[in-house]
């Protein structure tokens, strides 16, 4: 055992003053009283008291000795070491994500990881430094280094849970470049384990010391959420969710949607354990609004039961069409939902009122400053290098990519292209040996397609894929889509809104009513609001227009709650929960509720007797 404040025994030199009150005599007061007879025993110690008598057996000395050495111990702050070198620093990373909500734990996972964290800052020894991380979203320095343990205490009081997942990624980065080169130092992860994939750390020999908290794995959430326009009936939507059941056992529940708050359709599900159930609504929508899918079971975890989109209805895309007669592009793009084609020999002066321009093997005068599909055409500014290819092969395509969509190349032949290396802002989508075929991609705020042969001198206009892919253009290029895109943010991200107009000002109402300024640099081009941590819908006003979004969890990984007993950092390395406890255990709170009861007995006892 050791003392961590040993200088409190100097006040052991209140013992003797204790003994010694007990062997001075006594002064009594001289009283008359009718008979003796009762006060023999008082007589006779009278007769026995000296200046210094001997020290009688007396219950209440012992107990008052008791007292003070308690009282003692505990100001010395007794505590048992630990067998191993305790550590120069300790890196302590607290999830605070959605999962971590979770009410397995009493009265949460967050409270329980917190409060075992703030046992390791009671541990600390003089010498030794902690560093405070909060990971949920983004990572957080609550706390630089330090060894004062009212500090670290405040930086964990100060931490709070979101709504969004957890990106433990950079907190590891973070508290590896922390602990390297430093000897004995250690990393530890509060967490429940539901984390994505840590496969960076690999081999790495990262100190990390995992606390797992979490019991069960009973939550139902919402995973997915789109809406489109019903391809069947233009007049209504299609809105998609994914439910899937991450407990143990089958769960029936009720998932609502409404619009605008307002109930739509009530549809009673059964999930099997371990299960997904993809779902489709129809409905109908008059004007812009907000779908709201909700569930009503009841879980461990309500954060993922609720989920919003902002849906805005299709307006016609007006396309501006630059060529010298292509009669099978045209056809392609008249054919695609939505679109008002105008079409145009060249260009000679900006393109105003259009959402985006197609250049069909046309060089303009002026380039456009919106999106384009540039055909077989090239800004030098796009490429540092173009070359010319004869007789390009099809090797390989991005299938994944929107833009190829249901989209195939495997029986496209091209007579000659344009070959160039794929620059920084874009991403190759249809590949020869030699170079790219097709780029996409956005050049500050202008997205771009660029296709580096002439399709009419390939097969491609002949094949299903021709009018799939200029469908798939027309959507990805529509500065609508991507604006309703940006409407749904996940808890954590960044909402970005082009500014069109100087500002200074702008307030977003928060889903909780509370309204926040945003101060706007006026010569800035886009507005960044960074506060999404807790899902609803959000009210940004800039000026005298309003943007709705709505901020959402939406994540399997987050939504599985399970607590895992091992975390799997790559394919070989894996760190098994600890049991470890606080290093240096403290006993002075045990030592002074000990005197604090043997006050109570003594009391006890006295008000037993006189009773």
């Amino acid at each position: 055992m050791s003392f961590l404040a040993p200088a409190a025994f100097v006040f052991g030199a209140a013992i003797p003053v204790v003994v010694l009150f007990y062997l001075l005599k006594r002064k009594r007061v001289v009283k008359l009283v009718s008979s003796t007879l009762l006060w023999q025993h008082f007589l006779a110690e009278t007769q026995a008291s000296a200046p210094f008598q001997k020290l009688r057996k007396n219950w209440l000395l012992v107990l008052q000795l008791v007292v003070l050495l308690l009282a003692i111990l505990a100001l010395s702050r007794p505590y048992f070491a630990a067998r191993t070198v305790p550590a120069q620093l300790r890196v302590v990373i607290l999830d605070a994500s959605a999962s971590m909500q979770a009410t397995d734990e009493t009265p949460s996972r967050f409270e329980r990881a917190r409060a075992e964290a703030l046992k390791w800052v009671d541990s600390l020894a003089n010498n030794d430094q902690m560093v405070i991380l909060q990971a949920g979203a983004n990572t957080e320095v609550k706390q630089s280094a330090s060894s004062e343990k009212s500090a670290l205490r405040r930086a964990l009081l100060a931490c709070a849970c979101s709504d969004g997942p957890t990106r433990l990624v950079s907190a590891l980065r973070m508290a590896e470049s922390l602990v390297r080169d430093q000897r004995g130092a250690e990393i530890h992860l509060f967490s429940d384990g539901a984390v994505p994939e840590l496969s960076e750390f690999d081999n790495k020999g990262l100190p990390l010391v995992y606390h797992q908290v979490g019991k069960s794995s009973n939550n139902i959430g919402i995973t997915a959420l789109d809406v489109r326009a019903n391809p069947e009936d233009a007049h209504q939507r299609a809105i998609y969710a994914s439910t899937a059941n991450f407990s143990s056992n089958s769960v029936q529940t009720d998932l609502e949607l409404l619009l605008d708050n307002r109930l739509v359709e009530t549809r009673p599900l059964t999930i099997p354990a371990g299960e997904t159930s993809p779902q489709v609504f129809l409905a109908a929508q008059p004007r812009d609004g907000i779908f709201t899918l909700r569930l009503t079971a009841k879980d461990d975890l309500p954060t993922d039961n609720e989920a919003s989109i902002v849906s805005l209805l299709p307006k016609p895309v007006k396309v501006l069409l630059i060529s010298r007669g292509n009669r099978l592009l045209e056809k392609a793009l008249r054919a695609a939902p939505n679109v008002e084609l105008a079409t145009s020999s060249g260009l000679t002066e900006p393109a105003s009122g259009f959402d985006f321009v197609v250049l069909d093997a046309v060089t303009p005068m002026v380039w456009p400053k919106g999106n384009v599909l540039a055909i077989h055409v090239m800004n030098t500014n796009w490429f540092p290098e173009v070359a010319t290819l004869e007789g390009p092969a099809i090797v390989d395509w991005r299938s994944a990519h929107p833009l190829l969509r249901y989209a195939a190349f495997d029986n496209v032949q091209v007579a000659q292209s344009f070959g160039a290396k794929a620059p920084s802002w874009a991403v190759s989508l249809v590949d020869s040996p030699q170079a790219p075929l097709i780029l996409a991609g956005d050049l500050g705020r202008q997205r771009i397609i660029w296709i580096g042969f002439d399709i009419l001198e390939s097969n491609w206009p002949l094949r299903i894929s021709f009018p799939i892919f200029i469908a798939n253009a027309v959507e990805w290029l529509n500065p609508a889509n991507a604006q309703g895109g940006q409407l749904l943010v996940k808890a954590g991200d960044a909402f970005r809104l082009p500014l069109t107009s100087p500002e200074k000002e702008a307030q977003v109402t928060l889903p909780d009513g509370q309204v926040k300024k945003i101060p706007v640099d006026p010569g800035a081009n886009e507005l960044v609001f960074g506060d999404t941590y807790k899902q609803g819908t959000y009210r940004l006003r800039v000026g005298t227009n309003e943007t709705v979004f709505c901020v959402d969890l939406l994540d399997a990984v987050e939504s599985n709650i399970k607590p895992r007993r091992e975390l799997q950092l790559g394919k070989y390395t894996r760190v098994a929960a600890t049991n470890q406890q606080r290093a240096n255990m403290e006993l002075w709170r045990s030592i002074a509720s000990l005197g604090l009861l043997v006050l109570l007995i003594e009391w006890w006892y006295y008000h037993r007797r006189t009773a």
